[in-house]
């Protein structure tokens, strides 16, 4: 059973694990905000089961002849976390609480849960003479002073690739839920003699996420701007770097950790290993969309709740789940573009923006 099966992620997970001769389950509230009310999406061999993660009584109906669950039902989103708080920690811990207590009463033997790089906060930096940073934060004077970079004894850290042993650092509501789903999965496996996994998943994107929905993955974003004539909105200066995954190679991720004989009570980091600055994304990805004259609008101001730089190490999943990425973002973006001409979008970046300028959320 996949939870969350119907969204971006879970109908590849679905497509990768029906190919694989596994009978898949989706259960999913299908909200407005990730589906637009257009009804359940399923690829065609999954049974689909319309149900709230925090619903006891229709998990314990959903969950008779299930042996495995990979776990994606969550909000997703920094910004509106920061102000939906209650929405958030009540979807994302309170239905994992409840998922937990369900697979407790049933015959489960492994869940692997969606986690995410947001439970880092700031990735992994080096101090100029090579000594680990694993605690950079940025002070919020930095922002009106133009720093964007996180700074030791006056010089800018430089950002390196993060790999788990990096202490959590918890940033915004959303990392916080994030990190409590993580926790209480593992130690539910270990309780329960159940294997547990937590995937902590860097910027995933690709054909199938929801364009119309502004709290989605930057890529996402970028492209409704884009698709509307419009230009997408970067906040700081740009040159804040991040790691994309293919949404494929994510799928196979999620078959690798239901499979391996070494993954249980591990977290793994899945990412690209790559780094990307964002406005160098916003560029290409219109080029490959042939708008190259739309070009990003740098706001100059803080999210509250973003971080700077953070980028995978994926040598613990290659290692143990045999993990090894396929599709590196230069050469995704316009098969990508093309889905997003087929697909149409709205554009609500405005929108969450008001949002966020209303609440006092960015500086």
């Amino acid at each position: 059973m996949i939870t969350g099966g119907c969204g971006f992620i879970g109908r590849h997970v679905a497509r990768e694990l029906l190919a694989a001769g596994d009978d898949v389950v989706l259960y999913d509230a299908l909200i407005d905000q990730v589906h637009g009310g257009s009804g359940a999406e399923s690829p065609e061999g999954a049974r689909v089961i319309r149900g709230d993660v925090r619903d006891a009584d229709a998990l314990d109906s959903a969950l008779p002849g299930v042996d495995r669950i990979v776990h994606l039902a969550a909000e997703v989103g920094v910004g509106q976390s920061m102000y939906e708080i209650a929405r958030y920690v009540g979807v994302n811990d309170l239905g994992t609480a409840v998922l937990l207590e369900a697979a407790a009463r049933h015959e489960i033997g492994r869940i692997v849960l969606a986690s995410s790089m947001s439970v880092y906060g700031e990735g992994l930096y080096v101090a100029k003479d090579g000594t680990p940073v694993p605690d950079a934060r940025r002070r919020p004077e930095d922002a009106a002073l133009g720093r964007w970079e996180p700074h030791r004894d006056g010089v800018a850290l430089q950002p390196v690739p993060t790999d788990e042993t990096k202490p959590v650092d918890l940033a915004s509501i959303y990392a916080l839920t994030k990190f409590t789903q993580e926790r209480a999965v593992l130690i539910f496996g270990e309780t329960y003699g159940v294997d547990a996994v937590a995937l902590r998943l860097f910027n995933v994107f690709g054909a199938g996420q929801a364009l119309s929905n502004p709290y989605t993955g930057v890529l996402a974003n970028f492209a409704a701007r884009i698709a509307n004539g419009q230009r997408p909105t970067i906040f700081e200066d740009g040159e804040q770097r991040r790691d994309f995954v293919h949404v494929e190679d994510v799928a196979r991720a999620f078959r690798l950790a239901l499979q391996s004989g070494d993954a249980a009570g591990r977290v793994f980091n899945v990412g690209s290993g790559e780094a990307y600055g964002i406005s160098e994304v916003a560029r290409r990805l219109a080029a490959a969309m042939n708008r190259p004259d739309i070009t990003p609008e740098i706001l100059g101001k803080v999210r509250k709740g973003d971080i700077r730089n953070c980028f995978a190490d994926i040598s613990r999943a290659r290692a143990q789940l045999g993990f090894v990425p396929r599709h590196r973002l230069e050469d995704s973006l316009v098969p990508f573009a093309a889905w997003v001409a087929s697909a149409g979008a709205e554009d609500r970046g405005a929108q969450m923006r008001a949002e966020l300028e209303a609440r006092g959320l960015m500086a």
